[in-house]
């Protein structure tokens, strides 16, 4: 060192530039070096000389990355990394006070005892360090520095009330992690800094901070330590903090080196507490702003000058106590640990037997404890290392193969990929040992890889957990009052600002339901925001939309699309439904306005289309009379009247009246009154939603699957409910009303008196078994009687040859066929198409009751029994040729006895009580029911000894044909045929 190289003490609160100046004085030589308290801040600080200088003349050196190039002239480093003997003309150790930290103060105080530069020597610290320099350093000039900008106490606030660009600083990773996790629900995220971090990683985080990503910083007193950043305001989340062995309070100068991280530059800064932490006192406070602390007056030392002749001489050596009274002997630290801890493994001391082997144990102490697991297990990571370099030389590439490949993992959590960088830091530094590995280059490159993608994988991990790009990219262009831009594609996603923030359903958002508290507010003002000339444009199109993307939902709703877009409320009549709109009040009136119109004119147009007949008949004035009032009536009922509920209204009614509303498509039916255009499925659809308004229903019936001629009769389903629907309850299945009627037609050619048996064409109009035809008819009012008898085999069946029409005819009805005339037009299928039913307003009309031909179930059910291969009931069973009995083989017949069928006889109960056997019970003779009813003989012609006859009433007096009537000449072909 020269004879008067200058020492110089530049010492001041932060923000006073100290480091800018001390970088300044280094370039100002032609070679320097720089010792800085964190590598995150030697990286900054290596950056800002390379972009000044060059890369090809600055060195970057610490523990874990090493940059050298050959014409290296500044060196920048951590103050352990800096390297002895380099003979700089210029060296600067920054952040000086840390002399008095228990950790590692020990280290900056040699470097103030022995380490000078050529021509100049810079310490840059606090003024704390002013007595302590002065005694040791001789000669030192003393250099102050003001702070250029005001620092001001604002006592408590809760997170929620922070300012933008506030730091909140915490003690432990748990409440680091807390914060952030508050921060991001209620303002949109935050970065995290800590110093157990990666530098890769903590730069990352600072960069989402220093961009306006975030407004908010989550950090530990590691950002004390030199770190530049924009922050106006930094709050303490606790007053207490761990050293290692104990909690311990922040003294006032620890608190003010974190709290002048507030206001950089000529900008001021504001400093407080949050959560838990309890106010600071005053007298400290007044400290803080006034930057005036009690001096230093120890500084922790341990002795460097080190003797390698034995293990224990060099124990011995760093427990030497200092003959200054400024200097305290430091506590024992991680490296001194680790070495008494290994001269206790006898291996150990046999190998470490000369000063060389000493000298490299040692070396390999000094590998710091980047995974902070515990005193032992770093010790036998030591005690591994030093015997492969004890034994080999270098480590063997296949063993550090294995603990890096083990590590090269990007899976996991948080916590996961922290302890994997914590791993892979202690073999950077291994590789960054000259000689320690075979190829340098390759172990210095595949681990600062590995690091990398372990630091890029945490800071995807914290910005993931953290952070809501959404929410903070929204917040900060709503402070900005720039217009947002937003997009909604075909599926109804709302973007804004490119990031994800709900649907718009119709009129109405739905925001994202992950979005809660500060951030789901934050999220609808700008959507709404955003989303406003959306509305329009989408209210423009929904208007000039045609009726066919728009229908009505079973419950009253209204859709567009797949979007409801409004419902149903009851009108001043069944047939003048109100529509209610749904859209968002933040659209705007105009908008709700245009829809409810659309709305409107769509379902006023769907009735008028549906209900037509209906509406013709309403407005006829040419009604009047009871004709007018009984159009009234089936206006009221929606076009379905149980004829029970009007049946002294029909018998007044004259033929010319009945003609006036037959010409409507009004058909009087046996059971109902209705109007066969309206039992179509969209008419009845309608009809269902239509009544249910009218009687304030909450949960509207649900309209029948199309096409079904019966349905399951749902225990503690109204009547009313099946006759607005177009069906009638009878036992446990309900019946179409059109198919009821039609089914009455044929009832009424039997002798319900006598009894009669079900014959195919019943079966084949209701589509149900035997067994359900049966208990359709007790619904209906009539009695079922079981019985079984000999079943008639077609080898049994005698033909009359004489009579060949009724043997063809008797054929034609078994194999179903219907007349032409009365073939009915399908409304679901094509005709003669299986699993359909007639349109009930195309079958002809026979005066008051319907005529209509059978057809085949809707369901696909056989007719009569219940598999289609059976036989119906009195069918002729066909005998096959291939199953004949061989001579001398005994029939199965003839040992089970004769093959039996069961059969219903049905005659007419009306509403008088039951009484006998009832239809599963009774079993009478060969082939007779049993429990038939009537009294006394039945009437017949005198010397009739054959087959009696029986009438269920005399015959009804013809009614003459109407000519009006649309259905005459059907009628008068029917009547010629009878």
């Amino acid at each position: 060192m020269a004879e008067h190289a200058r020492v110089a003490a530049i010492l001041g609160p932060t923000n006073t530039g100290k480091t800018h100046y001390a970088i300044e004085r280094m370039l100002g030589y032609r070679s320097g070096m720089i010792g800085l308290p964190l590598r995150l801040l030697a990286r900054e600080v290596y950056d800002k000389i390379v972009a000044i200088r060059g890369p090809s003349v600055v060195a970057l050196v610490t523990g874990e990355e090493r940059i050298v190039p050959p014409r290296a002239a500044y060196w920048v480093c951590t103050v352990e990394a800096m390297p002895e003997g380099m003979g700089c003309d210029f060296v600067g150790i920054d952040e000086i006070q840390l002399c008095a930290d228990p950790e590692r103060g020990h280290v900056f105080t040699d470097r103030l005892l022995r380490m000078r530069g050529t021509h100049e020597t810079l310490f840059m610290g606090s003024d704390t360090m002013r007595g302590p320099i002065a005694g040791l350093v001789r000669g030192v000039e003393f250099m102050r520095r003001e702070r250029m900008s005001q620092l001001t106490y604002t006592g408590s606030k809760k997170i929620s009330r922070l300012q933008p660009r506030s730091a909140i600083v915490g003690f432990s990773v748990e409440n680091v992690y807390a914060i952030a996790e508050l921060l991001r629900r209620q303002k949109g995220g935050a970065a995290v800094v800590m110093g157990a971090l990666s530098p890769r990683t903590r730069n990352a985080q600072v960069d989402l901070y220093q961009n306006g990503e975030v407004d908010y910083l989550v950090a530990t007193d590691a950002i004390g330590m030199g770190l530049n950043l924009d922050i106006n305001h930094v709050a303490f989340s606790s007053l207490t903090k761990f050293d290692g062995r104990r909690m311990r309070p922040l003294m006032p100068n620890e608190l003010a080196q974190i709290a002048g991280r507030a206001g950089r530059g000529m900008s001021n800064g504001t400093f407080g507490v949050t959560g838990e932490a309890g106010p600071i006192p005053d007298d400290w406070v007044e400290a803080i702003c006034n930057h005036n602390f009690t001096p230093l007056k120890k500084l922790n030392w341990r002795n460097a000058d080190l003797r390698f002749g034995s293990v224990d001489a060099l124990i011995a050596s760093l427990e030497v106590a200092p003959d200054d009274e400024r200097l305290v002997k430091a506590r024992e630290a991680d490296d001194l640990q680790a070495l008494k801890a290994l001269s206790q493994v006898a291996e150990v001391q046999a190998r470490a037997s000369d000063p060389r082997s000493i000298r490299l144990l040692w070396d390999v102490c000094r590998i710091p404890d980047f995974r902070g697991i515990s005193h032992s297990e770093h010790a036998g990571l030591l005690d591994v290392i030093f015997s492969h370099l004890h034994q080999r030389g270098a480590i063997p590439d296949d063993f550090l193969a294995r603990q890096v490949n083990r590590i090269d993992r990007t899976d996991g959590d948080i916590d996961t990929l922290s302890k994997r960088l914590a791993y892979i830091r202690t073999w950077t530094y291994v590789a960054q040992r000259k000689g320690w590995v075979q190829d340098e280059s390759h172990w210095r490159g595949l681990t600062r890889a590995v690091e990398d993608r372990l630091s890029d994988a945490l800071h995807e991990r914290l910005t993931q957990r953290f952070v809501d790009r959404r929410t903070s990219v929204l917040l900060r262009r709503l402070k900005q009052k720039e217009a947002l831009l937003a997009e909604v594609n075909d599926k109804g996603e709302v973007t804004v600002e490119g990031e994800f923030v709900g649907r718009l359903e119709g009129f109405r958002f739905r925001q994202d339901k992950d979005a809660t508290g500060q951030e789901a507010k934050t999220l609808k003002t700008a959507s709404l925001q955003a989303l406003a000339p959306h509305f329009h444009l989408r209210a423009d199109r929904f208007y000039n939309a045609p009726d066919t993307e728009m229908d009505f939902t079973e419950q009253g709703g209204l859709m567009w699309g797949e979007q409801a877009v409004g419902k149903l409320e009851a009108g001043s009549d069944p047939l003048s439904p109100r529509v209610v709109a749904f859209v968002d009040d933040e659209a705007g009136p105009d908008v709700a306005q245009k829809v409810q119109r659309r709305l409107q004119h769509f379902i006023d147009r769907k009735i008028a289309a549906l209900f037509e007949p209906l509406i013709q008949l309403r407005d006829d004035e040419t009604l009047t009379g009871l004709a007018r009032g009984f159009a009234f009536r089936m206006v009221e009922a929606l076009g379905v009247l149980p004829r029970a509920d009007v049946a002294e209204d029909v018998k007044a009614l004259d033929q010319d009246a009945r003609g006036a509303l037959r010409k409507h498509g009004v058909r009087f039916g046996q059971f109902t009154i209705f109007m066969p255009l309206l039992l179509k499925p969209a008419p009845t659809r309608m009809r269902l939603v239509l009544w249910s308004l009218s009687k304030g229903l909450d949960m509207f019936p649900e309209a029948p699957p199309p096409g079904l001629v019966t349905v399951p009769n749902t225990p503690g389903t109204p009547q009313e409910h099946h006759t607005i629907a177009g069906y009638r309850a009878a036992g446990q299945r309900a019946i179409r009303i059109d198919m009821l009627e039609r089914l009455a037609d044929l009832l009424r050619a039997q002798d319900s008196r006598g009894g009669f048996e079900a014959n195919p064409d019943m079966l084949s109009i209701t589509g149900l078994t035997l067994e359900q035809f049966a208990d359709l008819m007790e619904g209906l009012g009539y009695r079922a009687e079981k019985g079984e008898r000999e079943k008639v085999r077609a080898v049994d069946a005698v033909v009359p040859g004489a009579d060949g029409a009724v043997a063809a005819d008797q054929d034609a009805a078994e194999d179903g066929a219907v007349p032409v005339e009365d073939t009915p037009v399908m409304d679901t299928a094509q005709e003669g198409a299986p699993g359909t039913d007639p349109d009930p307003a195309t079958a002809p009309e026979a005066a008051d009751i319907s005529n209509e031909a059978a057809e085949m179930p809707a369901d696909g059910i056989a007719p009569v029994a219940d598999k289609p291969d059976d036989p119906l009931p009195g069918r002729p069973v066909p005998v096959n040729s291939e199953t004949e009995i061989s001579p001398g083989a005994v029939p199965d017949a003839a040992i089970a006895g004769p093959e039996t069928e069961v059969f219903y006889r049905f005659t007419w109960r009306g509403n008088r009580p039951e009484r006998g056997p009832r239809r599963d019970g009774g079993k009478g003779g060969r082939g007779k029911p049993q429990g038939a009813r009537g009294k006394g003989k039945p009437k017949g012609k005198a010397g009739d000894k054959g087959a009696k006859s029986y009438e269920a009433k005399p015959p009804r007096k013809e009614k003459k044909i109407d000519p009006d009537n649309p259905f005459a000449a059907a009628l008068a072909s029917f009547k010629d045929k009878d």
